[in-house]
């Protein structure tokens, strides 16, 4: 992007998120992603003449949740109405969304801007509607089309334009990520097309207060392709203007290989869409005790949860951030924290510690989801709890943590088996280190003369004379009496 600091962005977001339902939004079809092409199909998502769609009431609970969580005015009356388009993956010839009455509007979502200031970003409307189908090109045939994912039921997350930067939008498109997640009506996977982006933007001068032309840029599916495709964007307005030329109205599609935003071709941009009244399904009417009932189900938000963790269990802010990013990572600490015998802001950390290095690792590394992950959180909790009661160090808990990777055998079990057990026992350590203060007199020497670097080498020698089972802190205590005792004594 630009460095120009004498224009501004404005930018907004219309995020299409595909909701979690057994079934599609207006026939019994399977909404199943990776099926053979073409076999989740049926005449109402064909569109096939005579034959009427019936509303998916899961959809409607769906959209409610997600309006209630961002704040939204939810309207009693909502009415349906056909979008009308050709395309070859649309067989109806038209979409079955909301136009004039949506269901939910005015509300917002907050994010933390790098400053670290909160900053609300207004939600326009959040609507309901069908998914159309998919058209694959990059093959080397003329154009095939699947109409798996025809009446797929989405929801349609439009901002407004309150967005300043690309790291803002990426803020808060994560945001809506985690609520949709966190809500379980949406699992975020926008490799998989579950959620997908389009953004509008243009460019401004500062303290201008209108808005300039702007463009719409398509076929975002990643964060940091939404990042990049608005760095550029911006980059490429602010240059036009520079230069004298004026900002052209049109779509674009992100091209992530070449990194550009490449305008679509006339005849797919040209949509000229025309909205009239669905007459095949009547108004979704939404009452009070409705809205209420969705209300007390709702989840603790991730925002509510990573205030939680700071305030209640005394994890710093950072901990807090990572435990919360994902909710399938913040249900399984959730999980581990109950197993915990010891309940204190200490112990609590050291469970953190080992979620976010040891979990975290194996997940990356595997390439694995944390709901996947081998070691259940009660085992988990077990080996934790073990390292908070003195049986076994830091250190040793990492190999009984490899063990428990491969084995269903439990962490005490593993230690027993394995002989593992951490030695507390003060004269056994204590023997332990005069052999090796006597091993290294030149070492101790060097310690006296004032090199403390070699307090950590006479450390290590001992852990390994004890193959890593001394207590650490027992060993550091006595070895700093015995060495403050030799000093006193020269």
């Amino acid at each position: 992007m630009s460095s120009n600091p004498q224009y501004e962005p404005v930018i907004g977001l219309e995020v299409h998120a595909q909701l979690l339902t057994e079934s599609k939004a207006f026939c019994r079809c399977s909404t199943s992603f990776g099926d053979e092409p073409n076999s989740n199909v049926c005449p109402v998502c064909l569109g096939l003449p005579g034959v009427l769609p019936v509303l998916n009431m899961n959809v409607v609970e769906f959209v409610l949740r997600m309006g209630l969580a961002t704040h939204c005015t939810i309207a009693e009356r909502s009415i349906f109405a056909r979008k009308n388009y050709f395309y070859p993956d649309l067989p109806k010839g038209y979409q079955i969304s909301q136009y004039e009455e949506p269901i939910c509007t005015g509300g917002f979502v907050e994010i933390e801007t790098e400053s670290g200031k909160k900053k609300k970003i207004g939600i326009t409307r959040i609507h309901m509607e069908e998914d159309a189908g998919k058209s694959i090109h990059d093959l080397d045939v003329d154009t095939l089309v699947d109409v798996n994912r025809c009446g797929v039921p989405l929801i349609e997350i439009v901002s407004e334009p309150d967005l300043r930067s690309p790291r803002e939008a990426y803020l808060f498109l994560h945001k809506i990520r985690q609520i949709v997640t966190y809500l379980d009506i949406c699992d975020g996977n926008m490799e998989e097309g579950s959620l997908r982006c389009d953004a509008n933007v243009s460019v401004r001068r500062k303290m201008e207060t209108r808005f300039g032309t702007k463009t719409e840029v398509k076929n975002l599916n990643s964060f940091r392709f939404v990042e990049k495709a608005l760095e550029y964007e911006i980059g490429r307005q602010i240059a036009l203007l520079e230069e004298g030329q004026k900002i052209v109205q049109e779509t674009l599609l992100w091209d992530a290989a070449q990194g550009v935003a490449v305008p679509m071709r006339s005849k797919e941009e040209a949509h000229d869409y025309r909205y009239f009244p669905e007459p095949d399904l009547v108004p979704v009417m939404v009452g009070k005790d409705w809205i209420d009932k969705i209300r007390t189900s709702l989840p603790e938000f991730p925002s509510e949860r990573h205030d939680r963790y700071i305030a209640k269990l005394g994890l710093p802010k950072y901990d807090a951030e990572i435990l919360t990013a994902e909710k399938p990572l913040a249900d399984y600490f959730e999980a581990v924290i109950r197993h915990l015998k010891v309940k204190n802001a200490e112990t609590w950390k050291i469970a953190s510690n080992w979620t976010m290095t040891e979990v975290l690792r194996v997940v990356n590394e595997r390439h694995i989801t944390v709901t996947g992950f081998p070691v259940g959180p009660e085992r988990f909790a077990e080996m934790i709890n073990l390292i908070v009661d003195g049986t076994i160090s830091g250190k040793i808990a990492k190999d009984v943590f490899e063990e428990m990777l491969t084995s269903q055998e439990g962490p005490k079990a593993i230690v027993e088996k394995k002989g593992l057990v951490q030695v507390n026992d003060a004269s056994t350590i204590e023997n332990a280190i005069d052999n090796i203060l006597t091993k290294y007199e030149g070492q101790v020497r060097e310690f006296l003369g004032g090199k403390q670097k070699v307090f950590g080498f006479l450390v290590g020698e001992t852990m390994k004379v004890m193959k890593g089972r001394a207590n650490p802190s027992i060993v550091n205590e006595i070895l700093k009496k015995k060495l403050e005792g030799k000093k006193e004594r020269d």
